[in-house]
Parts: C-alpha cells; structure tokens; sequence
C-alpha cells in the first residue's frame, strides 16, 4: 500500500537534533521535523542544481557528484548511525552487480536486497518493541531496495536475454551497460529521491543527469505534430507551484484533521462497544481519510523535489499542455473519486505498484496476484498489520473483480443507471478500501482483531460468499505477460 512516511511512533532519534525546540513546539515527532526540514532544503538545493549546475555548464559526472554527496548528507542529518544499513546495502549490491553472472544478477541482488530489508524490519520492530525506541529508517532502505532490484532486472534484460524475447517496455527500459561505481551510488543516493522517493528508472535518471531527459521524452511523443515549430525547453515551475500548494493543503490537513481524528480513537471504549454499526462504519470512514494527508504531504512534496531539479518530465498531454508527472506517486482526485478497488490501488503509491509489477507480476509463472502481495507486504514490512490489510486485499480484490463481471453491463443501457452504478461503487470502494487498510495503519494484532470484532467482520464474509457463490465470468483483459518481439513475430507469420 504505502511507503511509511517516518513513523509517528518514533520518539527517539540519533540523527540531528538542532530542531528539537521546534519539535516540541509543534507536538510533532523530531525525525518528522527532520524529514520535512530535509525535504525543504532539498527543495531549494534542486532548483539550484537545475539553475547553476545544469547539463549545459557542467559534467555529468559533477551532476552526480553533486547529488550523491547531498543525499549522503542528508540520510545522515535525519538518521544519524542508522544510515550505516543504507550504506552497506549499496556497497554489498554494488559487489552483486560488478562481480554476479548477468543471467543471475537479477537473482542475487533481489534475494539480498530483500533478505537485509527484511532483517532491518525484524530487527527494529521486535528486538526494539515496535520500533518505539527507534528511529524509522525504514523508509530510505525500502526505496533504495527498489531501486537495486529494478537496475538488476533491467541489466539482466539489457545483457542476459535475447532482444526477441523481451516486451517493448522491457527493451526501452533495458541497460546494456553495467554502470560506474558513481552512477550506481548517485541512482540509489540522490538527495531527490533519497529520503522519501520515488522509484524511478535507471535510463530515466541518467537521461536527466546527462541533459537528456526532456528531449527524449519530447521525441517520443512526437512534438511537431503537437504544434511546437521549434523543439521546446519547458519549465517545471508551474508544476512545483501546484505541487507544493498541494503539500501545504495536507500539511494543514495533518496538523488538524489527522490530529482530531487519530488512529487510536478505533480503540476507544465508545468505538468498540457502544456504538451502532452504521456509526462504526462512518467513524472508521472519517479516521481512514484522516490518516491519508501525511502521505499525500511527503509524496507530493517529493515529487516537487524531482521536478524542481528538472526531473519528471513525461511529455505534452493531447491539449498540448507540459506534463510533469513522471515520477507522481498518487494522484489525489482519482483516489477519492475511485469506483472500484482496482482503480484506487492503481492511483495509490503508483510507482511501488509500476515495480511490483516490473520485478513479480509480470514475471512470475503462476499465482501472479497472491506472489505481488506477499512481495507487497514483505517489502512494506512484518508488523502483523501489514499482512492483514493484504490477505485482506487479495479477498477483496477478487470479490470486487467478480462482482464487476457479473453486474456492470446491466448499467450501461442509460446515463442514469451509470451515474447510480458510479454512486453506489463509489461508496462502497471508500467503505471497503477503509476496512481494509485500517490493520495497515494499525499495525499490531489486538487492536486490529478488537476492529474488525467490532465490525463484525462484515467485508470479509461478504466477500467469501461472492467468491464462492458468483460466478466467476471470463472478460476481457490486459494481458499479464506483456508480449515479446517473438511472440509478435509469430503471429504475424500465423
């Protein structure tokens, strides 16, 4: 579901503590003040390095020098000795990608960089009780393990297999040369995407570094036929404006909405034993949105770093319009007006989704959905939360597509039925997405069974008896396996 902004419970940290005053004065946790402090400085320094460092006055290899050496700085400042995991991951991958055989590359560096995740989680949370002690470090270790496994599968791709046999996507996006000991620490350090992301492509990032990226995406939609006479320099100004509006809005969301409606009021005496189930229903609805606005703040905020620097560029959408959301981790008005649960997963942390679907779904043999939320939830953690919000997910995700399947086509005959079938899809996705996520947030066992005792477990049975009683229809699908050059060529021989 979601890279954890750093945690709430976090109480005690060993990175800088010069804003502490600031912390208190706030009611806020210091390694929160930290990141945000962080993400701000981050924000100046990128429109610096956008402006005075840029491709067209010096070297790429200053470019990553420079970035490297900031987003070192900055793990450091929030994270303090902690940021040795994240130091250690890098080099130990970086032995993996120069010495591994391309045909296991993508092996090795998976099964490392998940098993010294999963070690750091298990270590934090249960040595240090729930990571209450600690500071949360997790977050820059998760990011940088997407970002190893996703430059592993595409140097695998790009010098391990043969061009035939890999999906268009999988070609653009396949290196075919192993990068330096500087391009490697600068992809997975860089003071944009260190802290809070996102994850982004190996080719993308070196495009940017080297003066690339903007024109590559230009070429690739075609700009004269766009309009454009002469080939454009567009700006990301306006796209960071609107971002960090964005970010000022669920800041103020957070330090009102989230504080009145904290996830601890799911546990409340009155919550759980006296009121009525339509009541729980709506509280658990209204403390669910309550919890969103610190992710919508650090992700859009992130990706406003991005693009001050000049990255993020995706091309001119039909109005011929800039479009700065290469790198956007959400977005928030499809999320609150999704009608369905795949449409709100698809909106939700949407480049955690694009590399569980890069390095699991689309490559793994069989039991696709169930293996990417294992994936998911290793990936996310082991707080027992976790898993409960994605066995929950994998129910309802097959509840909901069969449910589709059986009844949609009836409400396409009018406007009316539509709009009714969009009203009453909606309110039921918010609903269901509330049910499910609350473990996430919740993360431990007994308040998480105490919730869903309360509610009766009403989701889960419901969906159960869809899957076992509905008919499970064929329909009509993107496929899961992306076709490779060979399979095309074969049909057309057919």
């Amino acid at each position: 579901m979601a890279a954890e902004p750093p945690s709430s419970l976090s109480y005690r940290t060993t990175g800088s503590t010069c804003l502490h005053p600031l912390s208190e004065l706030l009611g806020i946790p210091l390694d929160q003040v930290n990141f945000v402090a962080c993400q701000l400085f981050a924000l100046f320094a990128a429109f610096w390095f956008r402006i005075y460092l840029s491709p067209g006055k010096t070297s790429p290899d200053v470019r990553h020098a420079f970035v490297t050496i900031f987003g070192i700085y900055f793990v450091i400042f929030c994270f303090g000795w902690y940021s040795v995991h994240l130091f250690v991951l890098v080099l130990m991958c970086y032995g993996i990608m120069v010495t591994a055989n391309v045909s296991s590359i993508h092996r090795y560096s998976f099964f490392v960089a998940m098993a010294y995740l999963t070690l750091c989680h298990v270590s934090r949370i249960y040595i240090f009780h729930y990571g209450i002690l600690t500071t949360d470090f997790s977050g820059p270790l998760m990011i940088v393990t997407q970002k190893i496994t996703t430059l592993a599968f595409q140097v695998h791709d790009g010098l391990g297999r043969r061009a035939e046999d890999l999906s268009a996507e999988q070609h653009r996006l396949a290196v075919k040369v192993k990068p330096s000991f500087l391009e490697y620490l600068s992809y997975l350090l860089n003071f944009m995407s260190v802290i809070a992301g996102p994850c982004n492509n190996f080719k993308d990032y070196i495009a940017f570094i080297e003066g690339r990226h903007i024109h590559t995406k230009l070429l690739e939609v075609n700009w004269k036929q766009r309009g454009f006479h002469s080939l454009p320099e567009p700006s990301p100004t306006r796209a960071v404006i609107r971002k960090l509006c964005m970010t000022l809005v669920s800041l103020l969301l957070f330090l009102t909405l989230t504080k009145s409606f904290p996830i601890t009021c799911l546990t409340d005496d009155w919550f759980v034993h006296k009121a009525n189930f339509l009541t729980r229903l709506c509280y658990l609805y209204i403390v669910m949105q309550a919890s969103k606005p610190k992710y919508y703040f650090a992700w859009t905020l992130a990706d406003a770093v991005n693009n001050a620097a000049g990255f993020g560029f995706s091309g001119v959408d039909k109005d011929g319009t800039f479009c700065w959301d290469l790198l956007s981790n959400l977005n928030i008005w499809k999320i609150e007006t999704a009608t369905s649960f795949k449409m709100y997963l698809e909106n939700w942390n949407i480049q955690t989704a694009t590399w569980l679907k890069r390095v699991c779904y689309e490559r793994v043999p069989w039991y696709p959905t169930v293996l990417t939320f294992i994936l998911s939830a290793l990936w996310h953690g082991v707080y027992p939360g976790y898993y409960f919000t994605f066995l929950t997910g994998i129910l309802v995700t097959v509840a909901a597509r069969t449910v589709r399947n059986n009844f949609r086509h009836y409400f396409r005959s009018s406007k009316a039925l539509q709009v009714a079938y969009d009203v009453v899809t909606w309110a039921v996705t918010q609903l269901a997405v509330s049910y499910t996520v609350a473990p996430f947030v919740m993360l431990a066992v007994e308040p998480t069974i105490s919730l869903y005792k309360s509610m009766y477990f009403y989701l889960h049975i419901i969906s159960l008896l869809i899957i076992l009683f509905l008919p499970i229809k064929p329909h009509a699908h993107i496929q899961r396996q992306p076709q490779t050059l060979n399979s095309i060529n074969k049909k057309k021989k057919d």
